[in-house]
Parts: structure tokens; C-alpha cells; sequence
């Protein structure tokens, strides 16, 4: 296992690379995405302290996703093999639980509720994130993301 600090903006992976790692976040922040045909980035996953973050596909598949740090990070890599994935089952499948949830909120919510579930989810990092991040991530562009807090405030008066 190896440990590599990472500064803000640092990119640990790009799209087509050879998907052999697992990184596991012991301090900082780091997030996957993807970017379209568009040039947009399309946030796919957050890993705060704790977290781990890979690309799902097998060792010797490229990497559809890119990683890279959104906070001055501490990273341990681990590598891709039974050992590694039966250790970190309990992170795995965590991983596993918020993405399928994320794909069905997706699908089935409007924007608040995909906030309020965002803040559930990641409380710890809703004031280390920048909102047009967290637009992506909730598939809203950030005037829809300002509307849907707007509407929440109100909600709560």
C-alpha cells in the first residue's frame, strides 16, 4: 500500500487510463466524474475522510471516470486484488448503497429532494464544495440549485 499526498486540483486518474486502484481517502476530499462529448463535467461520486473511491470496471479494463482532488488530500492506494476488495467489503458496499440510491433519486425526485438527500448524505462536505460541483452532482445546472435552497428556506419559515 501507498501513500501519496495529493494538492488541490491534482489529478489521480483520467478517463482511459488502466483501471487498476483503489484509492482510500485518509484526509481531504476527492470526487470521480466523467465529461461529455461537451466538454462538461458530469460529477459521478464525492469521497470525503474514509471513503474509498475507485472506478467500478475490472483491472484490465480502461477507467471511464476521472479522480482527482477537490481539497489538499492524504490518499492510500491500494491495488486491485481479492485481498484489497475483501478488506474494504464494508466501504465497498457502503459505495455500492449511495450510488444505487443517488441512481434512483435521480430518476424519481426534484431538485430540493436531491439536495436534501445530498445533505444527508454528505454533511460533511456541503461547505467544502463548491455549488457548481454540487449542481453536477445533482444533475441540475447551479440557477436550479440556487431555486430549489430559495425554496427550501421558505419552506422552513
Amino acid at each position: 500500500m501507498n501513500k501519496i499526498k495529493l494538492k488541490k486540483g491534482e489529478v489521480l486518474q483520467r478517463a482511459g487510463d488502466l483501471n487498476h486502484r483503489v484509492y482510500h481517502v485518509e484526509s481531504g476530499l476527492l470526487r470521480s466524474y466523467s465529461i461529455d462529448k461537451n466538454g462538461k463535467e458530469n460529477i459521478f461520486m464525492f469521497a470525503p475522510e474514509h471513503w474509498i473511491i475507485a472506478d467500478s470496471h475490472s483491472a484490465e479494463t480502461r477507467s471511464n471516470l476521472y479522480i482527482d482532488a477537490i481539497e489538499d488530500s492524504m490518499v492510500s492506494i491500494h491495488l486491485k486484488n481479492t485481498k484489497t476488495e475483501e478488506k474494504n467489503v464494508g466501504r465497498i458496499i457502503k459505495r455500492l448503497s449511495v450510488l444505487q440510491n443517488r441512481v434512483i433519486m435521480l430518476l424519481s425526485t426534484c431538485a430540493i429532494e436531491r439536495y436534501e438527500h445530498f445533505l444527508k448524505t454528505y454533511p460533511e462536505i456541503v461547505q467544502r464544495v463548491p455549488q457548481k460541483m454540487i449542481a453536477s452532482y445533482l444533475g441540475v445546472n447551479p440557477e436550479t440549485l440556487s431555486a430549489a435552497k430559495s425554496q427550501q428556506l421558505k419552506d422552513l419559515k
